[in-house]
């Protein structure tokens, strides 16, 4: 008896029933992983970044904002081996960069750095079209917070809050800077101005590297703005500060009171700010890169070099962003109704 030859592997000469079984089970195969792809693809690459990622600062160069942006950046690029390209798009108290963000691709290459403002104080000034913080962009994680400065210029012949307070009042009109209509740093000195009987004229600037040639030129005669704009001039002498705004002083300026110890308790507030991209980023991203700001803000050198322009380095969840948000509204929404500026 001969050996039967073995059936080639073509196919060829497997009965109907069997090749029609092959088919369908190769059917399902594709079927399945063209579902898989789809769930990968849903959820982000399996690499990101690939390519450089955008990262927008609502403000002008040489503000807190980007000075402290520029920080993280540098370690994001360390982390990830792409950069992480620092875009000014100033303007409108911050709303046009982050509607430039809100418009982008929700792909995980744009990301933006918002700020106290554009959570909880913008949405409720009435002259403003501002991005919706619950609907337009979505936050990523915490990533500073600092106190406000009341500051002056250094040639001005005061010591203290009290004494600045009798020397307005002596000169009559004079005028503040601020970050833009509607910013903490407009509402701040508006309310304090309103309270001891100044009469102090807004003027609006796209952020403090504006704010602070104006103060020294004589332009402007205070204002209550980030701590970590003005600490190098504050060091120098150009800028004197005559309190803070958080609840303790700040370890770089042990001198220097708070305003509850001024005798101004409701001025307890600090800035902060957030990483957010466009609604709809894969939670993939947003996790990846939560998780390297976290590593990020432990970094004892990371601390450090906030610390030392007079910011602190935070982390969060996603959750804990839009937390602190909410619970910050509703202050922030009558302080905007105090200064007449809601709807």
């Amino acid at each position: 008896m001969t050996d039967r030859p073995s059936e080639p592997p073509s196919g060829r000469g497997l009965r109907p029933e069997t090749t029609r079984r092959a088919v369908v089970a190769g059917g399902l195969a594709l079927g399945a992983a063209a579902v898989i792809g789809a769930a990968v693809r849903a959820s982000g690459p399996t690499v990101w970044p690939d390519r450089p990622v955008r990262l927008i600062v609502p403000y002008p160069a040489g503000g807190s904002v980007d000075l402290l942006t520029r920080i993280l950046a540098e370690k994001l690029e360390a982390r990830f081996g792409q950069p992480f390209v620092i875009e000014n798009k100033p303007g409108a108290a911050g709303n046009i960069g982050v509607a430039a963000l809100a418009a982008s691709p929700a792909d995980g290459y744009s990301v933006a750095a918002a700020t106290v403002g554009h959570f909880a104080i913008n949405p409720f000034i009435a002259a403003q079209a501002a991005p919706d913080p619950e609907r337009d962009f979505a936050p990523v994680s915490l990533v500073w917070e600092l106190p406000n400065v009341f500051a002056v210029p250094g040639r001005l012949p005061v010591e203290t809050l009290a004494d600045f307070v009798g020397w307005a009042k002596r000169q009559g009109r004079l005028a503040f800077g601020s970050s833009g209509v509607g910013t903490s740093t407009h509402l701040f000195p508006t309310l304090f101005a309103a309270r001891a009987g100044l009469d102090a004229a807004h003027v609006p600037f796209r952020g403090a590297a504006q704010t602070i040639p104006a103060m020294l030129a004589g332009d402007v005669a205070f204002t209550i703005d980030n701590l970590t704009s003005y600490m190098s001039y504050i060091e120098g002498g150009q800028v004197r500060p005559l309190a803070v705004t958080g609840t303790q002083r700040w370890p770089g300026l042990p001198d220097v009171p708070t305003m509850a110890e001024c005798g101004w308790p409701d001025f307890a507030m600090t800035s902060w700010a957030a990483f957010v991209v466009p609604m709809g980023t894969p939670p993939a991203i947003v996790g990846r890169l939560a998780a390297a700001l976290r590593d990020i803000a432990a970094d004892p050198a990371v601390r450090d070099r906030f610390a030392t322009v007079g910011a602190r380095a935070l982390a969060s969840t996603p959750e804990e962003v839009a937390a602190r948000a909410a619970q910050e509204r509703p202050i922030w929404r009558e302080t905007v109704r105090l200064a007449g500026l809601a709807g």
